[in-house]
């Protein structure tokens, strides 16, 4: 089938979204609202009010849309899916009720407690239980993990190693540090090990595994500092084998899948499993997204060879299907975050942007827009993420070397990265290898 594609978002994941959906041989047509300044030499951006879902509808049928992609959580939570279905489109994403595997961390973590599904243990909190909430982290263990309930742009997290830190994030939360997202909190024990990503495209009954991955969410490099969205990312990522993978999935995806089909909430789109493996090879369960991760879905599309539009339709339709897809890993990819000097805090905009042209004419190089914007004629700044940069090669080793080379051509006056995305994945593979 011939697809019409409207793609929600404007973010780093979008523009790899819409790199892969346009790069489809089923895509005929891309929209994409609102899109940004790199996602709009994929297709045509458009100006769509997502909170009017009414109004997207009518825009989609008078246009012959075949298929939305909606690549953020918030328009997932706040039931964009839902109330396009109901107007008779297909749609990758989940509904509102399934998507609470993201927009509350209290409703994941007590659906994997009841299916067995493995993860830390936990206790959930509201404003009204501060005091019961703050005499629970003194008498916890270190280190502890204080989370905010909702959704928080993969920053409502604080590792506290030491009493005091554990308080005072349990303080700011209830005083609305996220707003709404932590008026109820979420106190975990911590998992140590090394944190890998898996990305399930589901039609609410099966599903297919794309490349696994591995995030940098601090901000600075040997994982320090605040939690950002994340600094970088590689794929696939070499501590999941695939004996792993296998028990990642008979424990981890399949068990949520049938969970959420089983309490009335099929899931269909992109379940994200965020997964912490241990020295001897335990899988726990940090998180569950309800759609891509970012950046990793930038090093994950970018090595995925086949028709990525025929996938996201056959899940949407209810029927995935494996064969629209050649390989999900043609090469390996890593990508690096070029962030705002500020970044997760406050960051300042429209630093002018020099040398994208010069990185991606190193050969196998796509640099992803993140937080960008035309201005007077003049790429800027945008966002407290920019730019992911992203190289493909044979080996790990060559895809870092070259992401950050290309890297290094890149200018603009508040540009920050860390220095050491991949490298436990190429200290892995040379410890094995």
């Amino acid at each position: 089938m011939q697809e019409r594609i409207l793609l929600i978002g404007s973010g780093g994941r979008e523009h790899a979204m819409a790199r892969a959906l346009q790069r489809s041989a089923s895509c005929v047509e891309l929209y994409i609202a609102p899109g940004n300044p790199g996602i709009a030499q994929h297709g045509t951006c458009v100006a769509l009010d997502v909170d009017n879902g009414l109004a997207v509808a009518i825009w989609c049928r008078d246009r012959s849309i075949s298929l939305v992609v909606v690549g953020p959580e918030q328009p997932l939570a706040a039931g964009l899916a839902d109330v396009l279905r109901a107007q008779g489109l297909d749609v990758f994403g989940p509904s509102q009720a399934a998507a609470r595997v993201e927009s509350s961390k209290a409703f994941a973590k007590e659906l994997m407690v009841r299916y067995g599904i493995p993860t830390a243990a936990y206790r959930r909190f509201t404003a009204s239980q501060r005091s019961e909430a703050i005499a629970y982290v003194r008498d916890h263990a270190l280190p502890v993990v204080i989370k905010a309930d909702g959704l928080a742009a993969g920053k409502g997290v604080v590792v506290a190693t030491e009493r005091q830190e554990a308080i005072e994030a349990v303080e700011e939360m209830f005083n609305g540090s996220f707003g709404a997202s932590s008026a109820e909190i979420v106190v975990e024990a911590f998992l140590a090990g090394e944190e890998a990503s898996l990305f399930a495209v589901s039609d609410g009954t099966n599903y297919v595994v794309l490349a696994s991955a591995q995030d940098h969410k601090r901000i600075g490099d040997e994982d320090t500092g605040k939690n950002t969205g994340g600094m970088g990312a590689y794929a696939p990522a070499p501590i999941v084998t695939p004996e792993l993978l296998e028990r990642a999935q008979q424990r981890v995806i399949t068990p949520m899948i049938d969970a959420m089909r089983e309490e009335g909430h099929p899931f269909v789109g992109c379940l994200y499993a965020g997964l912490m493996i241990d020295a001897d090879g335990s899988i726990n369960v940090v998180e569950f997204n309800c759609r891509f991760g970012d950046p990793e879905t930038q090093p994950v599309l970018s090595i995925c060879d086949g028709d990525v539009a025929a996938l996201f339709a056959s899940a949407a339709r209810g029927a995935v299907n494996p064969a629209t897809l050649q390989s999900i890993a043609s090469q390996v990819a890593c990508t690096i975050v070029l962030a705002s000097e500020g970044y997760p805090d406050s960051y300042e905009k429209g630093a002018p942007i020099y040398g994208i042209e010069q990185a991606e004419a190193l050969g196998n190089v796509i640099v992803y827009h993140a937080g960008t914007a035309w201005k007077d004629g003049e790429l800027v700044t945008s966002g407290g993420r920019v730019l992911g940069v992203t190289a493909l090669a044979p080996t790990l080793h060559e895809a870092h070397d070259r992401a950050y080379e290309a890297a290094a051509c890149i200018h603009y006056r508040t540009k920050i990265h860390r220095t050491d995305i991949a490298i436990k994945g190429i200290r892995r593979v040379e410890q094995f290898s």
